[in-house]
């Protein structure tokens, strides 16, 4: 069977309740793997989840079908999780059909995101005439469609959300849905929102949020870039892959510090001081007691001229190279990861010149 992006983003579509293989592909890995979490959240009992590579199946095609049919170490629900390039996952899903046709058994339920592959690929051919099987291919989205999504995630949480929020909340989370779902998550429990006692949500409380949704995982990152300190950016970028943080959200928080920084400009000038600013400019600046002392390091750093004698700020250069960072790792999913520790490696090593 097939889905469409669309279907996905009213919810789970109803032909996914049949299915026990599932293949999400396209260039918008964020949507493919949001689809993929909603399918998994929508199974009457998901148990343990075994996660599996791509390179693992290439090497192994027996190994999916041994893991789908393996029972839990504790005799619970299991389901299989794989992250693929490509074709990698075909010969393992061709075995695992072929070996359930030979009578081996039911198996549980196998969810595949398969970046650079596409409904065209051999793979989704193997599965979308299938009935047990359902194949969605997901492009980029526009904005319209990920506020919609929005939407429909404040309705599941019992949040009344107005079209604005709904479009600034998509654009905040750079049209990454699953970077969506965690602020609608935030947002409802901070206005203590559910499904049987549903609230309004105003733009005053996503603002209430909005230091504590960047401080969860990507300030580090964010500050240890902007102050220049090459000697931690190793360390951030490991952190980033064991906490699964999304590359296009630290991208966000940088852009998001850098904003703050250029209003700061803004408003005092490249050679002000942050000292003269009220508490209440400072809460209009984005600038929290928490954040301040991040804040004026890096303000301080990024006012420098950009190279000797110019009178170009670093944070002039720096605008627009985040701005093209963002649109890099949209248009590169798969590889985002990498592109995104090449440039903040780069950005430092920027940052940190006397």
């Amino acid at each position: 069977m097939k889905a469409t992006q669309k279907d996905f983003l009213r919810g789970v579509p109803a032909a996914a309740r049949q299915a026990g293989i599932f293949f999400f592909c396209g260039p918008d890995e964020a949507g493919a793997s949001a689809a993929a979490q909603r399918v998994i959240e929508a199974l009457p009992d998901p148990g343990e989840r075994v996660e599996l590579s791509g390179a693992d199946l290439r090497r192994d095609p027996a190994l999916l079908g041994d893991e789908a049919r393996s029972g839990s170490l504790f005799g619970d629900k299991r389901h299989i999780y794989v992250r693929a390039s490509g074709d990698d996952a075909h010969d393992a899903v061709k075995v695992l059909i072929e070996t359930a046709e030979a009578g081996a058994g039911a198996a549980a339920p196998v969810v595949i995101v398969a970046t650079s592959a596409t409904d065209k690929s051999r793979t989704a051919k193997l599965l979308e005439k299938r009935g047990d099987a359902l194949v969605a291919m997901f492009h980029p989205p526009d904005l319209g469609s990920v506020a919609a999504a929005v939407r429909g995630m404040a309705d599941a949480a019992g949040l009344r959300l107005g079209g604005d929020l709904a479009e600034r909340i998509a654009r905040a989370a750079g049209l990454d849905v699953r970077l969506a779902q965690s602020e609608i998550t935030k947002l409802a429990l901070y206005c203590g929102a559910d499904p049987q006692s549903p609230k309004p949500a105003t733009a005053e409380d996503y603002d209430a949020i909005g230091a504590a949704t960047e401080e969860d995982g990507f300030m580090p990152i964010v500050n240890a870039v902007l102050g220049g300190e090459t000697g931690r950016i190793g360390q951030e970028i490991r952190r980033m892959r064991e906490l699964g943080l999304n590359p296009v959200g630290v991208a966000l928080a940088l852009e998001r510090r850098a904003a703050v920084l250029a209003q700061i400009v803004s408003r005092i000038g490249p050679s002000g001081a942050i000292d003269r600013l009220g508490p209440g400019d400072k809460a209009q600046l984005g600038i929290f007691f928490r954040e301040e002392r991040d804040i004026r390091a890096q303000f301080s750093r990024w006012m420098q001229p950009a190279a000797r004698g110019s009178r170009e700020t670093r944070l002039d250069r720096l605008i627009p190279r985040l701005t093209a960072l963002h649109r890099l790792l949209l248009g590169n999913s798969a590889a985002a990861e990498l592109l995104l520790a090449q440039e903040l490696t780069q950005i430092a090593r920027f940052a940190a010149k006397r």
